[in-house]
């Protein structure tokens, strides 16, 4: 567990970052709540009894170490991740201590690994982006199927959601990543990112029982496209996504997400079906849980914990599949996810 560790969780009183601090605090580490609106954190501080509180902003580089100093370890959850990853991510170097983010935006986990990946492993520092339902979890899940394999011809990661009831946060970085592609659409053909103006496809997805076949945009893309070939030789990665939740996130009146229990879950549910192939062969990994958002937190979580306890493989900015056991790290959650893996 978290042995009383300090751990500094920039964007703290947002949807994701109070799922953030509550399982911190469930795993036995002391959040420490930082981000721009010190109103929002003294009100999430009232809920949480001798929380340090410590604003900081991504265009005052002081504030951000003093946000992290002390700390073992910074969860980003403040999005525009494209505003927000690459300040957190310099200040976690200067105090020479482990980062993990949350973000879904493709283009700024790309950026990630673009700017950071040589600086990161010089320094021995681990870099996580991305460490999240999009992103995180389909890379665990694909790392997992392709067990022995060390290549593969593509990936597929199906995601059937009851629904989809944006946060703020959710729309806000939808806007800008479609700012900065102009939008256009992304996806990952022949062993690179590429963007396109043509018309989204509807396809059935042969989804495992007692779901089964559902119509699914084709290619909506996700974090992915980025996790998955950072370090798995597959030059075809596609994600999907159920045209009812497709739907929901696009539309300009679906209401945020409602609480329905103790922890603060909606009553989403999910699957994600994550399908990589070779040649004529085929293996899958099934993934069944509760809310997208809530969901991140143990996944961030359990990251903190592995990096914490030396737990990795390697040092840089990674992905979830390259740095942990990914097999392992789904056993982890076993008490927030059902993972089902067929080889």
């Amino acid at each position: 567990m978290g042995a009383g560790r300090a751990v500094t969780v920039f964007g703290a009183y947002g949807h994701t970052g109070r799922f953030v601090v509550a399982e911190l605090r469930r795993r036995g580490f002391v959040p420490v709540l930082s981000g721009r609106d010190e109103v929002k954190l003294k009100a999430l501080a009232a809920s949480h009894p001798g929380l340090e509180v410590r604003p900081a902003s991504v265009d005052d580089p002081e504030s951000l170490d003093r946000a992290l100093a002390g700390a073992e370890a910074v969860v980003n959850s403040a999005g525009p991740f494209a505003t927000t990853a690459a300040p957190v991510i310099e200040a976690a170097l200067r105090a020479g201590i482990p980062y993990v983010d949350v973000a879904a935006e493709i283009e700024a986990n790309a950026d990630t690994f673009t700017h950071f990946a040589d600086r990161a492993r010089a320094a021995g520092a681990v870099v996580v982006p991305a460490m999240a339902f999009f992103g995180g979890l389909g890379d665990l899940l694909a790392t997992a199927a392709m067990g022995d394999w060390t290549a593969a011809d593509e990936a597929h990661v199906a995601y059937a959601l009851s629904d989809w009831q944006p946060t703020d946060g959710t729309r806000a970085a939808g806007t800008v990543s479609r700012q900065r592609r102009g939008g256009a659409r992304v996806v990952y053909r022949n062993g690179r990112l590429d963007h396109r103006n043509d018309e989204v496809t509807i396809l059935q997805w042969p989804f495992p029982e007692p779901l089964g076949s559902r119509a699914v945009i084709g290619e909506f893309t996700m974090a992915d496209v980025v996790t998955i070939p950072s370090h798995l030789s597959i030059p075809d990665v596609r994600t999907h996504m159920t045209a009812e939740a497709a739907r929901g996130v696009t539309a300009p009146d679906t209401p945020t997400p409602t609480a329905v229990d103790e922890h603060g879950r909606s009553a989403q549910t999910f699957l994600v079906d994550v399908v990589v192939r070779s040649g004529g062969s085929e293996r899958r990994a099934v993934a069944r849980g509760q809310d997208i958002y809530a969901i991140t937190a143990p996944l961030a979580v359990e990251a903190v914990h592995r990096i914490l306890t030396g737990q990795t493989r390697t040092v840089g900015v990674v992905s979830a599949g390259e740095v942990f056991d990914a097999a392992d790290f789904l056993r982890a959650l076993s008490s927030h996810l059902s993972v089902e893996l067929s080889r």
